[in-house]
């Protein structure tokens, strides 16, 4: 039995009528909103574990190389940038260190990737580059490879991310030698390694550190710089961390 009748069949036409407008609008709206909510969806996640992260203790997991396990120090263990940035962690926090010198970012796929996926992190830095591209590993391979990497973190994880880029490396007294021309050709590498380090960390909702900025700032100052004319002194990793902080923190 019905509860409603339509006495009038016009009236019935006419609320079918707008009812069918009402679909279409609602049809034809529909995309709109999609567009203009979808590139929200990454830097909003951000936003949120940022403003938990330093709330209490947390677990902090550094993706690495050497410059991770702070070679160029005098007391690696506690003079390194990753340390540094541990100490600065709520009380009770826990680092986890996968630094591997000389390691590369392919590498670190295998050797270091799962382990950060299995330890539920908060907080994760990444600084995976120099030695490849000192190294000379293809441009397209690194940038697949991080790709994959931050796509990885990104979905399997709630972490924060910060991850740094290619200082100017030509600075660096290991480099000394190179002729005017290879340093500008270095240069220009650098740049466009940098520029989709950058694409790739906007994607992923991923904080960068630029260390081209500021004037180059470690590789710009003697006293940041190791013995070695490559890796950080114990000053170097100080400035390091605080980069590092700064973005940490933002």
């Amino acid at each position: 039995m019905q509860t409603h009748t339509y006495k009038n069949s016009t009236s019935f036409l006419l609320i079918l009528v707008c009812a069918f407008m009402l679909f279409l609008s609602a049809c034809g709206g529909s995309s709109s909103p999609a567009k203009t909510k979808q590139p929200a969806t990454t830097p909003t996640a951000t936003t949120v574990a940022s403003t938990k992260l330093l709330n209490g203790p947390l677990v902090y997991v550094a993706l690495g190389a050497s410059d991770a396990v702070g070679v160029g120090s005098q007391q690696p263990g506690s003079q390194g940038y990753v340390p540094l940035i541990s100490d600065r962690l709520p009380r009770g926090s826990h680092m986890i260190n996968l630094g591997v010198s000389g390691i590369h970012l392919h590498e670190a796929l295998t050797k270091e990737l799962p382990l950060a996926l299995n330890t539920d992190p908060q907080l994760i830095t990444i600084w995976l580059v120099t030695n490849d591209f000192i190294a000379g590993v293809p441009y397209n391979d690194y940038m697949h490879d991080l790709d994959s990497m931050l796509q990885q973190l990104h979905s399997q994880t709630q972490a924060r991310m910060v991850m740094a880029n290619l200082p100017d490396l030509t600075r660096l007294p290991a480099f000394a030698r190179n002729s005017a021309a290879q340093k500008t050709q270095m240069r220009s590498q650098i740049q466009r390694w940098n520029a989709s380090i950058a694409s790739l960390a906007h994607k992923y909702g991923v904080t960068l550190v630029d260390l081209t900025a500021e004037n180059s700032l470690l590789t710009s100052h003697p006293e940041y710089i190791s013995g070695d004319g490559f890796h950080p002194s114990a000053a170097g990793y100080v400035q390091l961390s605080n980069l590092f902080w700064q973005a940490i923190k933002s």
